[in-house]
């Protein structure tokens, strides 16, 4: 029997316990395409605290998405299963023991064939993950939207934090750099090596004032042509979003992407062969009216729907 959220024409959406798009709360692999999961953890990050509560809220304002996505005109579960599989057990304070953590969940599920879609937390979660996935696909594809590299090598000395995990990626082989690419990077940087250094990683980079010259078009047809057919993992930051648009996140930057823009270039990665995404860096304690929560519940809606498409297209 096919997993599917309760029906708001049967039971109204501000009743029951929030779930991701009311999905049912089952840790369960078996009968399921997809799961979506909570990584509560923040204590990498190096500005404002917070995307620990990310996960609940978007859990709790995902409630409005319904199950059928007019722009593809897909109902997405007459071909999908889902549940909400609920948060990876986080250890406060840990980063490391909380990688094992991460990178367990995430072997387990893609073991299973399952597409875990997660909710960050801040961006250093990320490197669990891809351990995780690279341990039953090998080395992935990464495209990686945000507004920063995160291709640091150490900050205060230390080598995990949340601006660390692509240049940790690429060195314990976890994505392949030939076929990975950032997009929307800008905001001031410490100098040109930032830059530098994340190409000389392997990486291709659009920064945002390319993004703007050459229009989402030509953007996505240079990360189709990056990724081709590899299996490939999805990062999404939401600061890649201007803090108009989506307020609530650590490291805002001016200049992103509006909240259309996104939208429009989550749905243009359709043919992508992800085995998984996130979006992260969601803090919303200091977002009241939960615009940047509700902006992320669509987006994992819109990476739901690929999925449904690529199941109705065979």
């Amino acid at each position: 029997m096919k997993h599917q959220p309760a029906s708001s024409l049967e039971s109204p959406r501000f009743a029951g316990v929030r779930t991701f798009m009311r999905l049912p709360h089952l840790r369960t692999l078996e009968e399921v395409d997809f799961v979506v999961l909570g990584i509560p953890f923040d204590d990498a990050t190096t500005h404002r605290p917070g995307a620990r509560f990310g996960p609940e809220s978007i859990r709790r304002t995902s409630i409005m998405l319904r199950p059928w996505n007019p722009y593809w005109d897909v109902k997405i579960f007459d071909y999908l299963s889902g549940v909400d599989y609920g948060d990876v057990p986080v250890v406060p304070g840990y980063l490391e023991d909380t990688y094992t953590r991460i990178q367990a969940e995430f072997e387990r599920i893609a073991r299973a064939g399952v597409i875990p879609l997660a909710m960050g937390g801040d961006h250093s979660v990320t490197l669990g993950e891809l351990r995780g996935l690279a341990q039953v696909y090998g080395p992935l594809a990464l495209v990686h939207i945000d507004a920063h590299l995160d291709t640091l090598d150490q900050y205060f000395g230390r080598k995990y934090n949340h601006g660390t995990p692509f240049r940790r990626a690429v060195e314990e082989g976890l994505v392949d750099p030939a076929h990975s690419i950032q997009v929307g990077i800008r905001g001031s940087n410490y100098g040109p090596e930032d830059y530098a250094g994340s190409r000389a990683l392997g990486y291709e980079l659009i920064p945002m004032y390319e993004v703007q010259r050459i229009g989402l078009e030509e953007t996505l047809k240079r990360i189709h042509e990056r990724v081709g057919q590899r299996a490939c993992f999805i990062s999404l930051d939401i600061d890649a979003v201007d803090p108009a648009y989506a307020p609530g996140t650590g490291t805002p930057e001016v200049e992103g992407f509006t909240s259309r823009e996104i939208v429009a270039l989550v749905r243009g990665l359709k043919g992508l062969e992800f085995k998984g995404a996130d979006v992260v860096e969601v803090l919303p304690t200091i977002d009241p009216g939960e615009i940047t929560p509700y902006l992320a519940a669509n987006l994992i809606y819109e990476f739901i729907s690929l999925l449904a498409l690529r199941h109705k297209e065979g």
